[in-house]
């Protein structure tokens, strides 16, 4: 039996963030599904939005709920947007190293967006932030991380979390039990045939809360990106990052022409491609960079632009071949705007949770902030609030109840099965437009 005075599950941003702002004497320990780096959080391109001044919030205030059909929680938009540029000064606190010329921040623009307000590291802005906040989680003498272990359940009692049964590298079944606990589990992309994400990420958190009711939101809101490369028989989709067009590039048929605006919210954009495959007959259309100049194109996508060569395609004259994939879940495991689930001592941050920030469908660049202006927000309330689930002598309720408990906490697939039932429902009405 391991114990622990906050547990989290997950090390992409929202998991590493959380860490980073609870108090140091806290024992934390951190368990992941897989190595640390292989987050998505990792994969993020484009950027991270940002507050640029007063006189820009009501346009990304407004960009923001009109990416999101208007049913977004107004609340959780405010407080994200209020909320980015002490985000921002964070991450530089972090040696997080964004795109700057003479006159300060250099700013990016993506589809929806009014106006450039998108920070960036060329198009690997996730590594760069999550690395650095990776390096610093290590650096904490009070923080723990275990790779390879996996989450299998919840430990629940009258509606309160004690921690979770989680599985090692080895396939042996042991108990974390925590004060508090934190589910940072990302998203549902593993379900996918065509994703963008890990395979790995197959929707625990969401899976573990059904079996125990606790209260789930939109989970039908699944994110198609529109544009990833398209490869034959290949497992996860490289992502051509938002922010390629939005400095320029189009979409062009089987034929070169041009046939959709390419700063249109995500859903709209892949919806007309989608069309424009099924006219022309095609697993895929083109993305031309031609507008771009290559050195542009090196300084700002380099990854993007070796990983086209890797491919044999040179940028800019030559068109790469682009599809839609499964890129980002906006419903999750309810929470308020604390990060609070429906049950006592459990939170969510991060792609696992849903406070209401991005509607039915995301403003491209506003994940990396939500994930971290939220998991902040957790990290306050549990060191304000928590220990809900412990008190000064819990040694022996805890055994107690692991022992009443003992054959209902066994290794098992059927939260998976559940799960992958109810999002490949999602996912076909999501595609059928209902």
């Amino acid at each position: 039996m391991k114990k622990a005075d906050i547990l989290i599950i997950g090390t992409g941003v929202g998991g590493l963030f959380t860490a980073l702002n609870l108090p140091e004497d806290k024992n934390i320990r951190i368990i992941t599904k897989d190595i640390c780096e292989n987050s998505d959080s990792f994969l993020a391109q484009g950027g991270i939005c940002v507050l640029k001044n007063e006189s820009d919030y009501e346009s990304y205030y407004n960009d923001t709920m009109k990416a999101g059909h208007y049913e977004n929680r107004k609340e959780s938009v405010e407080i994200m947007i209020r909320s980015s540029p002490e985000i921002i000064a964070d991450l530089v606190s972090y040696g997080v190293d964004f795109e700057r010329d003479e006159n300060g921040f250099v700013y990016t623009r993506e589809g929806a967006h009014s106006t450039p307000r998108i920070l960036f590291h060329e198009d690997i802005t996730g590594e760069e932030i999550t690395s650095k906040l990776l390096s610093a989680v290590r650096k904490r003498g009070n923080i723990t991380i275990l790779e390879h272990n996996a989450m299998v359940d919840l430990i629940v009692e009258d509606n309160v979390c004690f921690g979770v049964v989680a599985k090692d590298e080895n396939g042996a079944l042991y108990n974390i039990f925590a004060n508090d606990t934190v589910l940072a589990t990302g998203g549902v992309g593993g379900l996918y045939v065509h994703t963008t994400n890990y395979r790995h990420l197959t929707g625990d958190a969401l899976g573990v809360c059904m079996l125990h009711d606790i209260r789930l939101e939109n989970i039908d809101y699944v994110q198609i990106h529109p544009t990833s490369f398209y490869m034959a028989n290949h497992d996860r989709r490289f992502l051509i990052s938002e922010s390629v067009r939005g400095e320029g590039a189009v979409l062009l048929d089987k034929n070169g022409n041009r046939f959709t605006d390419e700063l249109q919210p995500r859903d709209v954009v892949t919806a007309a491609i989608r069309e424009q495959m099924q006219k022309d007959g095609t697993p895929h259309v083109w993305l031309s960079l031609k507008n771009i100049d290559e050195e542009t194109i090196r300084k700002h996508f380099p990854h993007i632009y070796e990983y086209c060569r890797e491919q044999g395609y040179n940028l800019p004259e030559d068109s790469i071949p682009v599809v839609p994939a499964q890129h980002y879940f906006m419903g999750g495991v309810w929470v308020d705007s604390d990060s609070k689930t429906s049950c006592g001592a459990l939170y969510a941050v991060g792609e696992a949770s849903c406070n209401g920030v991005h509607g039915k469908n995301r403003l491209a660049s506003n994940s990396l902030l939500e994930s971290l202006v939220f998991a902040k927000r957790a990290a306050k309330h549990i060191a304000e609030n928590g220990g809900s689930a412990a008190d000064d002598d819990m040694t022996e309720k805890y055994e107690k109840l692991l022992e009443s408990k003992k054959d209902h906490f066994l290794l098992r697939d059927d939260y998976t099965t559940v799960m992958r039932a109810r999002i490949e429902k999602a996912k076909e009405e999501h595609l059928n437009g209902k």
